[in-house]
């Protein structure tokens, strides 16, 4: 194992809240191992491009309670060159770092994993994304958050669903993944839950909102993850009005809105923990993992593991206890 004198961080793909505390874990659980720090800007573009910066403790103060990530976040089709990663490779060399730290979901383990594998650089992988989609952990970073912020906007649309009489389709994040979708769902009190890991038919949604007026509900809300099968909201929306004309439906779409805000203590606290084992693996003689929590403990999973599997993280206890609040 090469020793390690700096390591670099950086954040890609999407931000996710909690980037920014698993940053200022990174560089002063580094510092405190007498280990130079590089911040590097807009992910694999910076490495390409050399963005570089010096951190130290003073660099990450007062921004564990910031969403985004103050190293800014980009998406990089010249990473997937030969040439930009030899690029990228050299201007790592050039500034001195040995081992790096990326915070990021499914791409960023991706470009990680080859880039280390192509040159023998020692990384750790972090997993920030609202979407909670990534194999290895129960939560990634931001998650906790964007379901505390697709509640907190349920509760408002309730409030002028009520007024209104009207029935709203709402559509959360969650390409892959109805966990956003599922939680938010349960704690905003839905009516249906739509998710892309089951075959939720138009059908089954149309007799849960006629079960629904039944009981004399004047208004309702229907939770839909955006890679749900149907087609989304407005589609979805659409064929339910076909099918019950009378109802005064309205859709909002929360989109970006998800992905910002101050973190949770929650995913202050998970980022804290994970930017703390990831120096410590590093440390340790490990590389190409990717840093999780199980129940209450730490792991670490090869990278090559996690983004060769997937796993199902809907609560089974939770699909039960959705259908039985909905009847």
């Amino acid at each position: 194992m090469k020793n390690i004198k700096r390591i670099g961080v950086f954040t890609s793909g999407g931000d996710a809240p909690g980037m920014n505390a698993a940053i200022r874990a990174v560089v002063r659980t580094a510092i405190y191992n007498n280990i130079a720090v590089t911040g590097i800007y807009h992910g694999y573009q910076g490495l390409i491009d050399g963005s570089f910066v010096d951190m130290n403790r003073r660099s990450v103060s007062s921004i564990i309670q910031k969403g985004g990530t103050i190293l800014k976040s980009a998406r990089c089709l010249e990473f997937k060159t030969k040439e930009g990663r030899q690029k990228a490779y050299e201007n790592l060399k050039a500034e001195g770092i040995d081992a790096l730290v990326a915070i990021g979901g499914d791409g960023t383990f991706t470009g990680a994993d080859f880039f280390s594998k192509e040159f023998d650089i020692p990384v750790m992988c972090i997993p920030g994304t609202i979407d909670n989609d990534l194999y290895g952990t129960d939560y990634t970073l931001g998650y906790d958050t964007a379901n505390n912020t697709v509640i907190e906007a349920i509760d408002k649309i309730r409030d002028t669903a009520s007024s209104h009489n009207r029935v709203f389709f709402v559509e959360v994040m969650g390409r892959d993944s109805g966990c956003i979708a599922l939680n938010a769902g349960v704690g905003g009190g839905a009516e249906s839950i739509l998710l892309p890991e089951l075959n939720s038919g138009i059908d089954n949604l149309i007799e849960e909102l006629e079960f629904a007026e039944a009981r004399q509900k004047t208004s309702m809300i229907v939770i839909i993850a955006e890679g749900d099968k149907n087609g989304g909201a407005y589609n979805v929306a659409k064929i339910v009005k076909e099918k019950i004309n009378h109802l005064d439906i309205k859709v909002s779409i929360l989109g970006h809105l998800q992905r910002g805000g101050s973190p949770s203590s929650f995913d202050r606290v998970l980022a804290t923990r994970m930017g703390y084992t990831a120096v410590n693996e590093l440390l340790k003689g490990n590389t190409r993992g990717t840093i999780g929590i199980r129940g209450n403990q730490m792991i670490i999973t090869p990278l090559e593991e996690a983004l060769n599997n997937k796993e199902f993280k809907l609560d089974d206890e939770l699909l039960e206890i959705a259908n039985i609040m909905n009847k």
